[in-house]
């Protein structure tokens, strides 16, 4: 208690940190399940994925923890230290060398460095920082709701010529979910999200028209999510393999590491389609566990931003914790055929250093916010001990 009257931080949220370290672990148990038998065969080392995903998770944890230990505001301040390099390479990874038909990577010798996911984190500081300084002007459209709208559409126009129509989602539904939560006038947001539906069905039509080639693949996943068995050596494979690979899990799985669609049947077992490999060796209990497992860390995540008495932490955090959600929702909603698959990683479980990365430091924002929302309620706590502690002193004395 005196430390905290003394002007230090309040302490962690220990709950909501351990959660995220036990999500990180079976995101690793997984990975290694997934990832060892193709890892064998390609690499000759069935070690080679989990490898590379514990050095990355040992740099992302190490960076959550450092993060967690700066205040909150700092972000505030310096957020365009992380948000125009992030510009900058968005703008030039179009230019690099296409990886399964899409050019969102960089190759620094063995490692990709995927910028998209930077911008994940870059795009909820930036936001919560304009949205916060606004404050009662981001009711007024032109001075408030616009500016963000236009960052916003940057940012995605960026992300789409790579191009990555799944990540574009992602951080347009992240930042419907930090415009809701400042506070923003529901006739405007039905509005602009009218001409944006009719602009984006205009632009997707020419582009088809001008550029057909370049949307086959895309069609390709709506065919395989409506008739997977229209084609099911090509387009539909993939979606079948996963559909498989739930079935054969059954009520209670096959058990760890028994996985059969993992061996060279299901392409990216331990990347997009992880949940699949989850639901076989673990069941429709295990798997069902796990999603509840993944609520309770998205509610404790999403209480700890409520918390906060500062507008900048409440809407960053719930900025970070509608990305999980939402990436969460696409990624497990794809694999088992409940909405069209856009390939998005599942966060903290699918292998990929760069979201791994991102996650770990977008739960160190998050868990600085929950320090100052402690060190706000121990405050709170002392002061109401002290305005009773003179009353029963002198009930005390008169006795």
């Amino acid at each position: 208690m005196k430390a905290t009257q003394n002007g230090s931080r309040g302490r962690p949220d220990f709950l909501l940190l351990i959660l995220t370290l036990l999500l990180v672990g079976f995101g690793l148990v997984m990975v290694f399940s997934a990832s060892s038998g193709v890892a064998k065969v390609t690499y000759d080392n069935s070690l080679y994925f989990i490898k590379r995903q514990f050095i990355w998770a040992g740099l992302g944890t190490f960076m959550m923890l450092f993060m967690m230990n700066l205040r909150y505001q700092v972000y505030k301040k310096s957020f365009m230290l992380l948000f125009i390099p992030v510009i900058i390479l968005l703008m030039i990874v179009p230019f690099s060398q296409s990886v399964n038909g899409a050019r969102s990577w960089f190759n620094i010798g063995t490692v990709g460095i995927q910028p998209t996911e930077a911008a994940k984190l870059a795009l909820i500081l930036y936001l919560g920082a304009l949205i916060s300084k606004k404050d009662e002007k981001f009711r007024d459209f032109k001075k408030g709701l616009l500016p963000v709208i236009v960052i916003v559409g940057f940012i995605c126009m960026l992300i789409m010529l790579q191009p990555d129509l799944g990540s574009c989602l992602v951080i347009a539904s992240c930042a419907g979910i930090m415009i809701l939560a400042g506070g923003a006038n529901l006739k405007h947001i039905f509005l602009v999200g009218t001409v944006i539906a009719v602009l984006g069905a205009v632009v997707v039509s020419l582009w088809m028209a001008i550029k057909p080639d370049s949307w086959q693949y895309r069609i390709d996943r709506f065919t395989a999510y409506t008739d997977p068995l229209a084609d099911p050596l090509g387009s539909g494979w993939q979606m079948l393999a996963s559909l498989q690979a739930l079935g054969h899990g059954g009520l209670t799985g096959a058990g760890f590491g028994e996985s059969v669609q993992k061996l060279h049947y299901l392409k990216y077992a331990y990347n997009d389609f992880i949940f699949s490999i989850i639901g076989e060796e673990f069941g429709f209990i295990g798997s069902t566990l796990f999603l509840l497992f993944y609520l309770l860390f998205l509610w404790r995540g999403l209480i700890v931003a409520l918390r906060c008495p500062d507008q900048y932490g409440t809407i960053v955090g719930v900025g970070i914790v509608g990305l999980f959600a939402i990436q969460a929702f696409i990624n497990i909603g794809g694999v088992t055929k409940a909405i069209p698959m856009t390939g998005v990683t599942l966060p903290f479980i699918s292998y990929g250093g760069s979201s791994l990365l991102v996650c770990l430091m977008c739960m160190g924002v998050l868990l600085s916010v929950s320090r100052e929302s402690n060190k706000a309620e121990s405050k709170n706590t002392n002061s109401e001990n002290n305005r009773r502690t003179p009353s029963t002193t002198k009930r005390t004395s008169s006795l």
